[in-house]
């Protein structure tokens, strides 16, 4: 109950509209059961000139007055036939009308739902902090958003227009059948019990069965999202064939679930049927004496049986809205894992916001792990980094290196230590005022699918043509893209797909070269280039340098040579810090691995 209070949440916001559709759903089913009532007057008065008889005497008054006065038509047959078919046609325009008013409001509310849920789910993903990316696959996070947010949308623009429509029918219809004939209808509940409880066991199997579906299929996507976006590795390693037949496996299992959930959604039709003929059997050889007998009369029998038939439907879809809430609420399960995740990097509510940097940045006795059986990352670091410094950080793989400097634009909180910026402690520190001053270029160029114009521009839409320009010839990127299709305007693909290397990297350096921060962080900026790409990059980064503060991953020692202090990263801890001179001379790290790049 919990779980379903939570999903009728995303309703808030939209309530007088619900209550708008309700209501018109409300009028409708009446309409639709009134038109049942229509077949009285014309069998009993119409055609057979005989008064209707109905056995309740404890009708209220209204109804009893409202049989007198069609009573009276029997004395002119000939008018009220004349009468009836104007009658029912305008009962069925009002009905058809009603129904098209409350499909259009509820189909509304069923976008606006999707709407308010892809928003807010897409809100929750970029307010996480980077480790939250560390452990979730992209593919299954795109589900979410698409897959679960759909079952949702059936869940709401066709289960809750059944879950009150059908209701109100079968409760109009209840009404009916008791007001005819209270003993009669006391067979009804014989019938409700053996269907309630096959439907109740087949809607909790449908929300462990969507449960599963949902789980393949953000394995789908995620396959979907590798193999694609990695489609030069599959075709280069010529592994199209394993990854066709994995995606089969895949695509075979979802079926398998697929079908698993049809099987039990489609047998809810014949368990309903067979038992409403059952009972409707009985009742025809119940009522059918009293017809006989003429306490009964023939159209009012009919009106019994045709308002307990018409319960038949309502309640195989009543069945099917089961299903349809079960796996809605399962996929509701799965979309406030994510609404309900929190961040483990906070913004303080009184964040300070600091100016641009004046004196330099410190880690005091820094401390990291991503989970605490995974062990240290970073191991008790003390640095100082003075504005206008290059500092470079070196070390094998797997040191710590990427994850030291990403500390420093808070992608994640130390575990121990702190990290001061200008004497303020980061985590006192907006994060706007804080990145604002960095620019970051890695050794994987991130680009999106956009004109080159705008991935330059990233994040500062408001910049000329000619500001963007000039940041392009500073980064050695003007003469290549002045040269393709559409100069500036040019879509280069998914991350730069139509794209080299090399070009690549120097549109990034673009876009940190416009954004101007006195801080830079560069991530083994030139690692994956070839030798004239690296040159061309290499004197980008040289003037990007300029006049900043450079925290520099060097995975190249040719390239830090400079640096005003190399730190020296083994096993997460400082075995070494100075320049490239002195480090030669005292630190055996640095010596062998500057001795494996040069000797080689």
């Amino acid at each position: 109950m919990k779980n379903y209070l939570k999903m009728l949440q995303f309703l808030k916001g939209h309530e007088r509209l619900f209550a708008v559709a309700i209501v018109i759903i409300f009028f409708s089913s009446f309409f639709e059961v009134f038109q049942i009532g229509l077949a009285v007057p014309l069998v009993d008065i119409i055609f057979t000139g005989k008064e209707i008889v109905v056995p309740n005497e404890n009708l209220p008054q209204f109804i009893k007055s409202f049989v007198a006065y069609l009573n009276d038509f029997k004395t002119d047959r000939e008018r009220a036939l004349m009468l009836f078919p104007f009658v029912a046609i305008f009962l069925i325009i009002i009905k058809n009308f009603l129904i098209f008013a409350y499909s259009f409001v509820m189909s509304d509310i069923s976008q606006r739902v999707m709407r308010d849920i892809r928003f807010k789910l897409y809100e929750k993903i970029q307010s996480l902090s980077m480790d939250y990316f560390s452990e979730r696959r992209t593919g299954e996070l795109s589900s979410r958003i698409t897959y679960d947010a759909n079952i949702i949308e059936n869940a709401v623009s066709y289960g809750l227009i059944d879950l009150f429509k059908q209701t109100f029918v079968i409760i109009a219809c209840i009404l009916t059948v008791f007001a005819i004939y209270p003993f009669g209808a006391l067979l009804i509940f014989i019938f409700i019990p053996p269907i309630a409880i096959p439907m109740s066991s087949i809607g909790k199997k449908l929300k462990s069965l969507t449960a599963g579906q949902q789980e393949k299929m953000a394995d789908i996507n995620s396959h979907l999202l590798e193999t694609i976006s990695g489609v030069k590795l599959v075709k280069a390693f010529c592994t199209e064939n394993f990854e066709i037949k994995k995606f089969g496996r895949q695509n075979y299992e979802f079926y398998k679930l697929k079908m698993k959930a049809v099987k039990r959604l489609i047998v809810i039709s014949p368990i309903t049927e067979i038992f409403a003929s059952a009972c409707a059997c009985v009742m025809l050889w119940f009522l059918g004496q009293r017809v006989l007998t003429e306490e009964l009369s023939f159209g009012i029998f009919g009106l019994f049986l045709g308002s307990f038939m018409t319960m038949i439907s309502p309640i195989k879809k009543l069945g099917n809205v089961n299903a349809l809430i079960q796996s809605a609420l399962s996929a509701n399960e799965r979309i406030y894992e994510v609404l309900d995740e929190q961040a483990s990097v906070v913004e303080k509510k009184d964040a300070k916001k600091i100016k641009e940097l004046s004196s330099g940045i410190v880690l005091e006795r820094i401390s990291f792990h991503y989970k605490e059986e995974s062990g240290q990352v970073l191991d008790n670091i003390d640095l100082e980094i003075k504005k206008g410094e290059l500092v470079a950080i070196v070390g094998p793989t797997g040191t710590g290196k990427s994850t030291l400097v990403n500390l420093v634009p808070r992608f994640y909180d130390p575990t121990a230590g702190r990290i001061l910026i200008d004497g303020v402690d980061l985590k006192e520190v907006s994060f706007n005022s804080l990145r604002r001053q960095m620019g970051i270029v890695t050794q994987e160029s991130i680009l999106f699918n956009d004109t080159v114009r705008n991935n330059i521009a990233y994040g500062y839409p408001e910049a000329s043509q000619k500001e963007i320009e000039e940041a392009a010839q500073r980064a050695f990127a003007h003469q290549f893209i002045t040269k393709m299709p559409k100069g500036y305007d040019t879509i280069i693909g998914d991350r730069g797909f139509r794209l080299s290397g090399g070009e690549k990297q120097r549109i990034s350096i673009a876009r940190a070269i416009l954004k101007n921060p006195p801080i830079l962080i560069l991530d083994e900026a030139t690692s994956q280039l070839d030798s004239e790409s690296e040159k061309y990059v290499q004197e980008a980064l040289d003037l990007l340098m300029q006049g900043r503060t450079v925290i520099a991953i060097a995975h190249r020692l040719s390239t830090i040579k400079k640096a005003s202090k190399i730190v020296v990263l083994e096993h997460g801890k400082i075995v070494g810090i100075g320049k490239h001179s002195e480090l030669l001379e005292s630190c055996a790290l640095y010596q062998k691995l500057h001795g494996m790049q040069f000797q080689a």
